[in-house]
């Protein structure tokens, strides 16, 4: 007879709202019989930029699944089970929806595990992860092979520009208290609309807008998590979210080995039949920074954001990361120079150039 204590309970999972707590615990106990769930086991799992939480929760015969607290006045669930079918479809690894409330914005989801890719990551040897790296490009050519035009939202020229809005709102005016205008205002208009132009001549395809090693769980195959923003949009997206990180840098030698490795691979699929991407992959490397200059631009002002309005401090930490890529691609090309000075006298890099702009 063995003396060992139980497992400790895990903590109970706080609800700032009554009522949607006794609205979770009305679901629980319609779900649960029918799955084999353990209430008491129920704990956090993870919680994310949005309004958005996961837990977790044992099931019968040592399986574990996930639910999705999702309060729709802020959150809408549907693109996440059209873009989970969507996925599944492609051969993806993604979470399987197994209950959903939709008036109530719960989800019963299957478990992809606890471990993602960028805790598997070892960040001292960057070629011991090319086997990791290389299951994550299998998997986003698969999505992108699936594509298909109508099937989702467009990454146009609207969608582009608000997302680019976010630099000047809230990481210039709101967090360096920057005056957003004269030849600052001029500088970024004429920047955003070489952005914007470069971007929108890419080949479009299935975009999960946020590809990177947080969001992939290691699995047989790498589960792939967080793709309810998916969109219709540039090639070059994907493969730029996932080697310029938002929260892990590599040196450019890494970056561009797989980067050639993913290129190889999709020209032999026809994913490359543009101007001269074929055949030249400096061509779409190009493609790649500018489409990766968009997304720096977006995600440093979201930080801000995040800091500023929502009280996560913890993502503005990571902001001197997407600088460093803007100054890297800004430093790259003659057309961008005049960001490049921008960003310097904001960030105090480099002494004034004779900018006209203001402390707010």
């Amino acid at each position: 007879m063995s003396n060992a204590a139980p497992p400790p309970r895990p903590a109970p999972v706080p609800w700032p709202d009554p009522a949607r707590q006794a609205a979770f615990g009305r679901w629980l106990a319609r779900v649960a019989p029918a799955h084999g769930l353990d209430a008491a086991s129920l704990r956090i799992a993870s919680a994310d930029a949005s309004f958005r939480r996961y837990l977790r929760i044992d099931a019968a015969g040592g399986a574990t699944r996930i639910v999705m607290d999702a309060p729709p006045a802020h959150e809408n669930c549907a693109p996440f089970v059209r873009v989970a079918g969507l996925m599944a479809d492609a051969g993806l690894h993604v979470p399987r929806v197994l209950d959903w409330d939709e008036a109530q914005g719960f989800m019963l989801l299957t478990d992809l595990g606890t471990r993602t890719m960028m805790e598997a990551i070892d960040r001292e040897r960057p070629e011991a992860n090319i086997p990791l790296y290389l299951q994550a490009v299998d998997a986003l050519l698969a999505w992108q092979q699936a594509s298909r035009p109508g099937q989702l939202p467009p990454y146009d020229e609207a969608l582009l520009r608000r997302e680019l809005a976010l630099f000047p709102d809230w990481y210039l005016a709101r967090h360096r208290g920057v005056a957003v205008e004269g030849a600052l205002r001029e500088t970024l208009d004429r920047t955003f609309d070489l952005i914007v132009a470069r971007n929108l001549a890419a080949p479009q395809v299935y975009v999960h807008r946020d590809f990177m090693p947080r969001n992939l769980m290691v699995s047989d195959p790498l589960g792939v998590l967080d793709f309810q923003d998916a969109v219709h949009g540039p090639v070059t997206y994907d493969i730029a979210s996932l080697m310029r990180d938002a929260f892990l840098s590599w040196d450019e030698e890494f970056v561009l080995d797989i980067t050639v490795r993913y290129w190889e691979r999709a020209r032999k699929l026809g994913l490359m039949d543009f101007e001269d991407w074929h055949s030249d992959f400096g061509g779409f490397w190009r493609a790649v920074e500018w489409m990766g200059l968009q997304r720096h631009l977006k995600v440093a002002g979201i930080f801000a954001r995040l800091t500023l309005r929502d009280g996560k401090p913890r993502y503005l930490a990571d902001a001197p990361r997407f600088i460093g890529y803007i100054r890297h691609t800004a430093g790259r090309y003659r057309e961008l120079a005049p960001l490049l000075r921008l960003v310097d006298e904001v960030e105090g890099t480099q002494a004034a150039a004779g900018w006209a702009f203001g402390r707010m």
